[in-house]
């Protein structure tokens, strides 16, 4: 169930909005610039084990980011949306092995390794529609994050927690929750921000 304070959802359709304006030049443009700039991030250049996601429609895209991990051996984990919003995880072996899976999201054919293989990662990429100057992020607002986001804390599990966004996402506040966490990097197309030491 939904329970965002309607301040976020606010927000939420404003930048939704914004994004619908960009054209499909803008988002690969930025696409390979996010790429350039995640992949130099300390965090991301050590990482042997990024959790991170496939984006798609006009999200800041990151499967050039997918493939340059790939590509150098880092071991990618892609989640797989069960039933309930909560997250599965599965391996990523290139493009050619995700398939269409429901809400127009695209998942990885290989095999399933449980929701706890979200634990095994360095770095989580985490996606969003903004973060403000303390680190806090906006998500789309289905929990699916939020349960990841628990399940680390619980098991003591502290990976990077890295976000992509447009310029314009990175924003003054970010209406915040208790069970809400900062993130520890932003990655825009004009360049990388840390919230934490």
């Amino acid at each position: 169930m939904n329970t965002d304070m309607p301040q976020k959802a606010s927000l939420r359709r404003e930048l939704l909005a914004a994004r619908s304006l960009l054209s499909r030049e803008d988002v690969d443009d930025a696409a390979l610039v996010l790429s350039r700039g995640a992949v130099s991030l300390p965090e991301l250049a050590e990482a042997r084990t990024v959790a991170a996601y496939v984006s798609v429609g006009r999200e800041p895209g990151t499967r050039a980011l997918l493939d340059a991990l790939h590509a150098r051996g880092v071991r990618v984990l892609l989640p797989v949306l069960l039933p309930d919003n909560d997250l599965d995880w599965a391996p990523y072996e290139g493009a050619g092995r995700l398939l269409p899976a429901g809400r127009g999201l695209l998942e990885p054919d290989g095999p399933r390794l449980g929701t706890d293989a979200v634990l095994e990662a360095d770095v989580v990429l985490l996606p969003g529609l903004a973060v403000d100057g303390r680190g806090m992020r906006l998500g789309r607002g289905g929990g699916s994050y939020d349960r990841v986001l628990a399940r680390l804390a619980a098991a003591g599990a502290h990976p990077a927690l890295v976000v992509l966004l447009y310029d314009n996402e990175v924003v003054a506040t970010v209406p915040v929750e208790p069970h809400d966490h900062p993130v520890d990097a932003v990655v825009t197309p004009a360049g990388a921000r840390r919230f934490t030491d």
